[in-house]
């Protein structure tokens, strides 16, 4: 099954008024996110960084990995940086589909399943796996490489996308490995 890994968010200058929770957490996922890269790499599955504009309509890759790395913490930063060669899309709103050409991107690819990575789990990646699901995605969701804000809100989001939109939540370790199908 044709994958990609999306990586949300992550290019943020955690200067905002729940920053210190959001970079508690990030610093936690921050290694599997990191790994999860890598491995998509090696094994030449699409990866693509889907992030917030922050209100700059003319904001691009550079322009948002500059804003980010003169943060409040650049090392949150420079593990995951977009490179140049793979796909950026800047997004306005929670979900990375939501006014992007993100879907048009993953159909033109043959992409028949995403692997969400990234912040946050209770807000863009929960908007994100929604409008995935609705859009005939298979969703996986590795729980170790989505950063939260409220704990409790991540855990019932993950819930949710477990449950209401069957999306495969586990480790990042073979995430990228499709699901086994039943039956």
């Amino acid at each position: 099954m044709p994958q990609a890994l999306i990586v949300i968010d992550m290019l943020n200058r955690y200067e905002h008024e729940d920053a210190e929770p959001l970079m508690r957490s990030v610093r936690e996922v921050l290694p599997a996110i990191e790994g999860l890269i890598g491995e998509a790499r090696e094994r030449d599955v699409l990866t693509v960084w889907v992030n917030d504009n922050h209100g700059d309509w003319t904001a691009g890759r550079d322009e948002l990995v500059g804003w980010a790395r003169g943060g409040r913490d650049g090392s949150l930063i420079e593990p995951i940086a977009p490179s140049d060669d793979q796909p950026f899309v800047v997004k306005a709103r929670h979900s990375i589909f939501y006014g992007t050409q993100l879907e048009y991107l993953l159909r033109t690819s043959d992409i028949d399943r995403i692997v969400l990575a990234g912040q946050v789990t209770e807000q863009c990646i929960l908007y994100s796996a929604l409008d995935g699901y609705v859009r005939h995605f298979d969703v996986s969701i590795p729980r170790d490489a989505v950063a939260h804000i409220v704990p409790e809100l991540a855990d019932a989001a993950l819930h949710m996308m477990e449950r209401n939109m069957r999306a495969h939540v586990i480790e990042a370790a073979g995430v990228l490995d499709p699901p086994q199908q039943d039956g």
